[in-house]
């Protein structure tokens, strides 16, 4: 039955955001130490639980459009629907679990993803504004007798010997 490979995917899935879950916060674990030199490992191993995530969700469509037809309900109908129109036993309430469950992670996944967005916006206002203080105090040259000059232009000196 193909609701018995639904039911093993959404399982799948769900490890899948457990993972993303994990993922994220290791990645704003990095942000909030300043430890900058591994973000982009943390964020290329989200983007490959992404990746993944989006590979189980096209099987799990596949998969839902044959449950939904062998229950006589619409070929796109969702998670939601296939739960409302499931037959008699237990299947309604396992696939109502599964959609709590993911709707559960999901929001924790999102609230994490805008928390990392705020470091990295801060992270880089921060960058921005210390590399504009940086341009700023190099900007100025020292004359012969070594007093700070407000010129931002460079200089040769050079004597004949």
């Amino acid at each position: 039955m193909a609701i018995h490979d639904l039911s093993a995917q959404l399982w799948h899935e769900r490890e899948l955001l457990d993972l993303l879950t994990f993922k994220l916060e290791e990645e704003q674990l990095i942000l909030t130490a300043g430890k900058t030199r591994w973000l982009s490992h943390a964020t290329r191993e989200v983007e490959q639980v992404l990746e993944r995530l989006a590979s189980a969700g096209l099987a799990r469509a596949v998969t839902a459009a044959a449950v939904a037809l062998e229950w006589g309900l619409p070929e796109e109908a969702t998670l939601r629907e296939l739960a409302a129109g499931a037959p008699d036993g237990p299947w309604g309430e396992i696939l109502v679990a599964h959609l709590k469950a993911m709707t559960e992670q999901t929001a924790i996944i999102r609230q994490l993803r805008d928390a990392n967005t705020q470091f990295l916006r801060a992270a880089s206002r921060s960058t921005q504004e210390t590399l504009a203080d940086v341009t700023s105090s190099t900007a100025k040259t020292y004359d012969a007798r070594g007093r700070a000059s407000g010129s931002t232009e460079s200089r040769l000196f050079a004597r004949d010997l």
